[in-house]
């Protein structure tokens, strides 16, 4: 045991005067020059952008008809049942129409006198004429039968006009759809008095197939768009398609078209109109239900995306990118962005095809530094993989 004691002192004794004679010689260890620090970039190429927009949007009827009454009488009967869809031409109502039919048998009793003295004036008229040939009569008197003649084919005109009014008023006592559709709650029973063009209706008829679907664009992005289809830097398609959303955010099973925008700005709101069309034959959309339309705006056939990690925003708010040069230097960029498609943004300006945008390692740069750039995508697989622990007799030999 002494043994080993004297051992050990006599090691560290060496020890101590080798490093007091480095010191003594001036000697220092050499600093050792940092490594360039690895990023991950993502190259930059064009590629074709679709544009879309997701608006807010309620669903309109295809077409709204209130039903009204246009002469005034008892209800009889109502011949429809409510919810149901009724065809064009289908009767609705049944109006006590007998005093209509009364003022119809009048007129058409009316128009057989009137025909009855065409008869006989037209008789006269031609004996007259007769009787004027042969100088039998003066020429005022067969002027005078002429006349007449006229005057009950008058009558006779007015007698039938008069007939077929008193038909059409008739015919209004039977009140029936002016459009197909699903017709709503009746405000009336039977029994009800009602009265000529009143102001409440009887029954809504509502054509649910196909259905609107009305939205609101703010007009700036109408100008840009307009600013971008003339410039040629997009490209918009005939029959603009549309995506409805329903209310649960779950996708509407039929895409719809735009089929009307409007050519007024709102003032309050700064919006304008737009109007979608969208099939509905199995009724799923509801009039008045909201529900988000994801219209096509067109397609950017050189557009540039950057995923979202490699853009930030500098002190003063503006969106920065940082780019690693072909020399290896690192250079901040200020870009602008216009859209969002999933984890990308679609630039509009400060980068082009070919950069290298560092998305990993940002902490680990600054602009004018530095920069060995991995593509994204292979950076994980350049890592080495951790070697494994030696075993226990390797490392005791």
């Amino acid at each position: 045991m002494a043994a080993v004691r004297t051992a050990s002192r006599f090691s560290l004794l060496l020890a101590v005067s080798g490093a007091l004679a480095l010191s003594a010689c001036g000697g220092e260890p050499a600093p050792q020059a940092m490594p360039t620090p690895e990023v991950a970039v993502v190259t930059l190429k064009d590629q074709p952008v679709r544009l879309t927009r997701e608006l807010a949007g309620r669903t309109t009827p295809f077409l709204v008809a209130e039903v009204r009454p246009q002469v005034t009488g008892i209800i009889k009967g109502r011949l429809f049942e409510e919810g149901s869809l009724v065809k064009a031409g289908d009767p609705l109502y049944e109006i006590d129409a007998s005093a209509y039919r009364a003022t119809r048998d009048s007129a058409r009793a009316a128009l057989a006198g009137a025909e009855a003295a065409l008869t006989s004036s037209r008789l006269a008229a031609n004996r007259s004429r007769e009787l004027a040939a042969a100088k039998l009569v003066s020429a005022q008197d067969n002027e005078r039968a002429a006349a007449a003649f006229q005057q009950a084919q008058a009558d006779v005109a007015a007698a039938r006009a008069n007939l077929q009014s008193t038909e059409v008023t008739l015919g209004y006592a039977s009140i029936t759809a002016p459009i197909s559709g699903r017709i709503g709650k009746s405000s009336v029973t039977q029994g009800a008095l009602v009265t000529a063009n009143q102001a409440q209706a009887l029954a809504t008829i509502q054509q649910l197939d196909p259905m609107y679907v009305d939205l609101a664009q703010s007009s700036t992005e109408l100008l840009a768009l307009r600013k971008e289809l003339a410039a040629g830097t997009l490209e918009q398609a005939d029959g603009v398609p549309v995506k409805i959303l329903l209310e649960d955010g779950s996708p509407y099973g039929q895409d719809g078209r735009l089929e009307f925008a409007g050519v007024t700005v709102d003032p309050t709101t700064g919006s304008y109109a737009l109007r979608v069309l969208v099939p509905n034959a199995e009724s799923l959309l509801l009039p008045g239900m909201y529900v988000r339309a994801v219209v096509d705006m067109g397609q950017r056939p050189n557009g540039i995306l950057v995923p979202q990690q490699g853009i930030t925003r500098d002190a003063k708010g503006h969106a920065v990118a940082m780019v690693v040069t072909p020399d290896g230097k690192v250079e901040q960029r200020t870009v602008q962005t216009s859209h969002t498609l999933g984890d990308q943004w679609l630039v509009d300006d400060g980068l082009r095809a070919g950069d290298r945008v560092i998305v990993e390692g940002l902490q680990k740069v600054k602009p004018g530094g530095d920069a060995k750039a991995v593509e994204a995508g292979a950076a994980s697989a350049s890592t080495p993989e951790p070697s494994a622990p030696a075993p226990a007799a390797a490392a005791s030999k």
